[in-house]
C-alpha cells in the first residue's frame, strides 16, 4: 500500500488526547492520525502546532506540564524527548531531566487529574545489543547508552503507575522511523536524500549487509494513536514488515530519487550491531499492520529534499519539548 494514503485509525469519537512533542517529526503525524480517528487533540511543545491548541513551553518546567495536563483528558501520547544517542552521551543530565523527570511529572498529573492513559514512545535501545538475535518484548532491559537507559526508566515508571494506580500505560517501542518531514533529521535516510539532492555519495561502514528495521511514520503514528485509544499496558514493538540491508536502503533511495548516490565503503565501526531484526507479532495481535513498502516510503521522503523544492511534504520537524522527534 502506498504511504501517501495512510490507513485511518478507528477510535472513539470525541476522546480528548494530549500529544507532547506534537510539532515534531512524528508528533505532527500522530496529531493527524488522532484527529482523523475523531479525537479532540491538544498539544504541548516548544513550538506551536499549526492545527491544534498548543501549550508552548519546555516539559522540564513543571508549570508547563500543569497547563497541558488538564482534567477531562482521556489520554496522553508522550513523544517529547531527547532522542539523540550521541546527544545523550554528551548531555546525560539534560537527557534524564526530560526523558525521566518530566515523564514522572506527567504520570503524576495523570494520576491526580483523572487521566486514564499515557502512551509512551520508546525504543528498542532499551534492550541493548542482542547481536544477530530477534528483538522481542520479552528480552531483559539492558540499555547501553544514557538515551536507552532513560527510555527504560520511563517504561518502568509507566509499569509502576499501571500496577499501583490502574493507569493504562502502553509503551510503543519504535524502530527507525522515516517519512515526510525529516528535513531536520540526521539519520541514514535523510543523509541519502541530501546526497541525492547535492549530487554526492554516502559513506557505508562495512559491506552494507548489516540489517536494519525501518517503519514509515504513517504506520508509527497510527500505532501510537491506536495505543492511546485502547491498547493495554506494557511494551509493543512497532516496526516494518521486514528488516532491510543498508545496501537495499541505498538501492531504494536511488529508485525514489533517480540519483546515482555513489557509495564509499569504510571499515566497520567497533560495536556496530550486525542486525536489527524485530518481532512485531504482539503489535499484529492488537491490530497493527505495516502498510508501507520501502520503495514507496522513500518516495514520500524525497519531495522535502528535492533541489527545486517542488512537491515538499508538510510535517516538518520542530523541537519537541526539548527533542526533535
Amino acid at each position: 500500500m502506498s504511504a501517501s494514503s495512510p490507513t485511518p485509525v478507528t477510535g472513539t469519537t470525541g476522546a480528548r488526547v494530549l500529544v507532547t512533542g506534537a510539532a515534531g517529526f512524528v508528533g505532527r503525524h500522530v496529531v493527524r492520525a488522532l484527529r482523523e480517528a475523531g479525537a479532540e487533540v491538544s498539544a504541548v511543545d516548544r513550538s506551536p502546532h499549526p492545527d491544534v491548541p498548543t501549550v508552548v513551553g519546555d516539559l522540564r518546567d513543571a508549570s508547563v506540564r500543569e497547563r497541558a495536563v488538564v482534567p477531562g483528558l482521556d489520554a496522553v501520547v508522550h513523544l517529547a524527548a531527547i532522542t539523540s544517542v550521541l546527544g545523550s552521551v554528551e548531555q546525560p543530565e539534560e537527557t534524564t531531566e526530560l526523558n525521566v523527570v518530566a515523564t514522572a511529572g506527567l504520570l503524576e498529573l495523570c494520576r491526580t487529574r483523572g487521566v486514564g492513559a499515557l502512551a509512551l514512545a520508546s525504543t528498542n535501545a532499551v534492550v541493548g545489543d542482542v547481536g544477530a538475535g530477534v528483538i522481542t518484548e520479552d528480552l531483559a532491559l539492558r540499555p547501553l547508552t544514557p538515551y536507552g537507559a532513560t527510555k527504560a526508566a520511563g517504561e518502568m515508571l509507566l509499569s509502576g503507575y499501571a500496577g499501583a494506580f490502574g493507569l493504562r500505560a502502553p509503551v510503543v517501542r519504535l524502530t527507525n522511523v522515516y517519512g515526510p518531514g525529516m528535513r531536520a533529521k540526521d539519520s541514514f535516510v535523510p543523509r541519502l536524500m541530501r546526497a541525492a539532492a547535492e549530487g554526492r555519495g554516502v559513506v557505508v561502514y562495512g559491506d552494507g549487509e548489516q540489517r536494519r528495521d525501518l517503519v514509515h511514520v504513517h504506520d508509527a503514528a497510527r500505532a501510537l494513536a491506536q495505543a492511546a485509544l485502547g491498547w493495554p499496558s506494557g511494551p509493543v514493538i512497532i516496526g516494518g514488515a521486514r528488516s532491510w540491508t543498508v545496501n537495499e536502503m541505498v538501492a531504494a533511495a536511488r529508485e525514489a530519487t533517480g540519483a546515482p548516490i555513489p557509495v564509499e565503503h569504510q571499515p566497520a565501526r567497533p560495536g556496530e550491531m550486525p542486525a536489527v531484526v524485530v518481532d512485531i507479532a504482539r503489535a499484529r495481535s492488537l491490530g497493527y499492520e505495516p502498510t508501507t513498502a520501502l520503495a514507496d516510503g522513500m518516495a514520500t521522503v524525497w519531495p522535502d529534499f528535492r533541489p527545486d523544492g517542488s512537491g515538499a511534504v508538510g510535517g516538518g520537524a520542530g523541537v519537541s519539548g526539548g527533542s526533535s522527534r
